[in-house]
């Protein structure tokens, strides 16, 4: 096979619920497919990826992603039918399913491991054999976890590359929202957050900061998402007094008008993130950025005047930085340079030739 000639591509994906790394499967899915590849999903029927898979135009077969013989079996049949060149895994129930259902399948795929948190990776006998035997190619959504990775020898540096997530920055692009039409307030300053509602994007130290601004400051916060820590979230915002100060918006598929609305961006994860997309499409609007340094946030960041980094986990601290984003707002220059980091490092085109080079080395591998 030539180095130019199209792929079959399969993803699967046991997780059921939605965020980050579900947008980025099915981004990388359609930007390959917009260049000739075949691709192919393969998901549980009750997941929200198989529910979004057409609207990015992508196939998808409905598997139940279970360590149970009937699941093998399925994904097995699955690939004599597709035939792939090459299977893209993304959750860990996925990516045992494929490294064991390819054992003895004619012809054989290349397994591409896709690592798209920053949380430890387990050095146990079986997770060893699940990334090395199991994946003729790692990839990882930031360089800090290409390090975690390879650091002790886990893997081999010729088996694991940084592919981090990239963004349509035609989309994200510099621009003003009508906040009114979005239920926020005219005349205060609106920080924002997007992320889905888990306990470590760090959603309760940013309403406690918050609690801290609006004593001194006429500020407003939009939390853009759902999740399982809604409820635990409400409860927070009445007990301290802010529900005129915080709009829950839910699960928003199209966030540009929110980004737009906003005065400044913000995102309070303390741990597990590669390298943030809702952090790339607010600098690519050229929104001004609080973000911790945790996962691959300082090597999007490093350099960058636009935003501030706060220590993890510390109310304190983020609510210096909103403070300091209030009295000080960043430049022109420095959102310019906000904007050009991702159009120049972080785009879709070179998310897509990056995860293809990714797969044909897994192919060599193989």
């Amino acid at each position: 096979m030539t180095d130019d000639a199209p792929l079959r591509i399969l993803h699967t994906e046991a997780s059921l619920g939605w965020g980050g790394q579900e947008i980025r499967v099915l981004s990388e899915a359609a930007a390959l497919a917009e260049r000739g590849h075949k691709v192919h999903l393969a998901c549980d029927a009750r997941s929200d990826i198989f529910a979004a898979a057409p609207r990015y135009g992508i196939a998808a077969t409905a598997i139940v992603m279970r360590k149970r013989p009937s699941s093998l079996l399925a994904l097995r049949r699955l690939f004599g039918e597709f035939r792939p060149d090459v299977v893209n895994v993304h959750s860990s129930i996925d990516h045992w399913l494929t490294a064991v259902g390819r054992i003895g399948v004619s012809p054989r795929p290349a397994v591409v491991k896709t690592r798209h948190i920053s949380a430890p990776v387990g050095r146990n006998r079986p997770t060893r054999w699940l990334y090395n035997s199991g994946a003729d190619f790692v990839m990882t959504t930031g360089d800090a976890i290409t390090a975690q990775l390879t650091q002790d020898g886990f893997l081999p540096t010729g088996r694991v590359a940084s592919v981090p997530t990239g963004i349509d920055t035609d989309r994200y692009a510099p621009g003003r929202g009508a906040r009114g039409r979005l239920g926020l307030p005219e005349g205060r300053f609106v920080f924002g957050i997007v992320a889905t509602l888990r306990s470590w994007k760090g959603h309760s130290f940013l309403i406690d900061a918050l609690a801290s601004v609006a004593r001194s400051h006429d500020v407003h916060l939009a939390i853009v998402g759902d999740g399982p820590q809604e409820a635990n979230l409400r409860e927070q915002v009445g007990r301290l007094g802010l529900v005129d100060r915080v709009t829950f918006t839910g699960r928003i598929d199209d966030v540009v008008p929110y980004l737009h609305a906003l005065d400044a961006f913000v995102l309070s994860s303390y741990a597990n993130e590669g390298v943030p997309q809702a952090l790339l499409q607010a600098m690519a609007c050229r929104l001004p950025c609080i973000a911790c340094p945790v996962g691959g946030i300082p090597e999007l960041t490093d350099g960058l005047a636009g935003v501030r980094r706060p220590e993890p986990r510390n109310a304190e601290a983020l609510a210096d930085a909103m403070h300091r984003a209030v009295d000080t707002p960043a430049d022109e220059p420095a959102r310019d340079a906000l904007r050009e980091r991702v159009v120049s490092s972080y785009s879709t085109a070179i998310m897509a030739e990056k995860a293809l080079a990714a797969f044909r080395m897994a192919m060599a591998n193989r």
